[in-house]
């Protein structure tokens, strides 16, 4: 009974005995194909040009492939050009026609050696798995010139029609920005993003766009990236925590820019409450500039000093709600002496490098000022009334997870809690233990 079952349930699909055949036949002959190239990439951490950069170039794969196809019949310098334009067509494009040297012979010998490329990069697809990542309006064309037999003479013929009616209707740039995405496409099948795309470079968003128009990916979340997942619906302590680091690496960009941000009531309070005080040992740390929202480095330590000071609040309260985190000893502003400038963490005594706190009453350290509790809300409004920061949350919903399984392998980020003898280590939570993949 369960076999007829099953076999209902396949009989939905295939009805007919012909139909059945002819996919096993399918099936099998795939089977035989090689295997597409799969991409792993972990800790983006918002470096969107090295990214999109390896991606594009699928880490030298397509220089490869064009020194296989053309290593012996054109010279190392064009095949560089041929795989920049292959990378970024639209810049090497302009490039060449402002240079004058977007000519008609250009044209043909490039789309020639572009097809060439795509030939190689598609060989180990079905024709009906390439036809699905060709662009709509010039699917045909490409079908077409894919598979071309050069010793026909009248399909010789076909072919240089074709493409000089694609140089006659001035759309050969269209075609070959078509032709270099596909290639790009054809080189990676399946990319696999093992957590942390945001935090600490300077445009995390960028990244989540370029992601959003992949053909085939998955997304295992790091905890950079569920910190965002937790600011987008609210959480304080999420908020802070992101506004911390981004501002800590002097991403601002990422923030008001890409994400539209609200900072400025930030930098306001900011200002206001640290007037006087320098704020040293909050000084962002410079490895990016800011194209659209520069900001001054000293208003920045001191946004910095702000927000983290509110981050500790938030978090000790929250860790005091909790007692089941068992998290105490993370109550940081608790374990400060205001009058000696120390703190004491684990048993130890330590000398305080800043004890310019004057939103902190020391009685009540947690507690938030007024003033606190109106830039929280203002921040929070901002965060969950951000449409793309929503819109790429969504997604990492819709194509992520805490894991994946894919090909036998376990992808996940970070790790996993273990014990010394190999065996999973396991957490209680709400009363109930879970371990390994629980």
């Amino acid at each position: 009974m369960r076999d007829l079952a099953y076999l209902q349930l396949l009989a939905r699909e295939y009805p007919t005995v012909k139909a059945a055949t002819s996919e096993i036949i399918n099936l099998t002959a795939i089977c035989s194909l090689p295997k597409g190239t799969e991409y792993f990439f972990s800790d983006l951490h918002g470096e969107y040009e090295a990214f999109i950069h390896l991606l594009r170039s699928s880490s030298g794969i397509t220089r490869e492939k064009i020194k296989d196809t053309f290593g012996h019949l054109i010279p190392e310098e064009e095949q560089i050009q041929l795989a920049n334009l292959i990378y970024y067509p639209e810049r090497n494009l302009g490039r060449m026609m402002k240079l004058g040297l977007y000519t008609e012979d250009w044209q043909k010998i490039t789309i020639y050696r572009l097809v060439q490329s795509c030939k190689e990069v598609s060989s180990k697809y079905t024709r009906s798995k390439v036809r699905k990542k060709m662009p709509r309006e010039f699917a045909y064309t490409i079908d077409e010139l894919l598979h071309v037999d050069y010793n026909d003479d009248n399909k010789k013929l076909y072919y240089n029609e074709i493409i000089h009616s694609i140089i006659d209707n001035d759309i050969a740039d269209k075609f070959i920005i078509a032709l270099c995405r596909l290639i790009q496409d054809l080189t990676i099948d399946n990319l696999h993003i093992i957590g942390d795309i945001y935090d600490r470079g300077p445009r995390a968003d960028i990244i989540m766009n370029e992601l959003m128009g992949f053909h085939d990916v998955d997304i295992q979340w790091g905890n950079h990236d569920i910190s965002w997942m937790g600011a987008a619906t609210g959480n304080l302590a999420c908020i802070c925590n992101v506004l911390r680091i981004a501002i800590s690496y002097n991403s601002f960009d990422v923030l008001e820019d890409g994400y539209g941000i609200n900072l400025r009531p930030l930098s306001m309070f900011a200002a206001k409450v640290y007037q006087e005080d320098p704020c040293t040992r909050f000084m962002p740390k410079l490895l990016d500039e800011n194209i659209y929202d520069a900001v001054d480095p000293g208003l920045a330590a001191k946004m910095h000093k702000a927000i983290a000071v509110i981050q500790f609040k938030v978090e000790g309260a929250m860790i005091k709600r909790h007692p089941e985190y068992e998290m105490d000893n993370r109550q940081m502003l608790t374990q400060v002496d205001y009058e000696k400038g120390t703190v004491n963490i684990d048993g130890r005594e330590y000398p305080m490098l800043d004890m310019n706190f004057p939103t902190i009453d020391p009685k009540n350290p947690l507690e938030l000022t007024q003033g606190e509790k109106t830039l929280l809300r203002t921040l929070q409004t901002s965060f969950m009334h951000s449409d793309l920061l929503h819109k790429h949350i969504k997604f990492l919903y819709s194509h992520g997870g805490m894991y994946k399984c894919y090909n036998s392998n376990l992808l996940y980020h970070g790790c996993i809690p273990m014990k010394k003898d190999g065996s999973f280590d396991t957490i209680t939570i709400d009363g109930v233990s879970y371990g390994g993949k629980a």
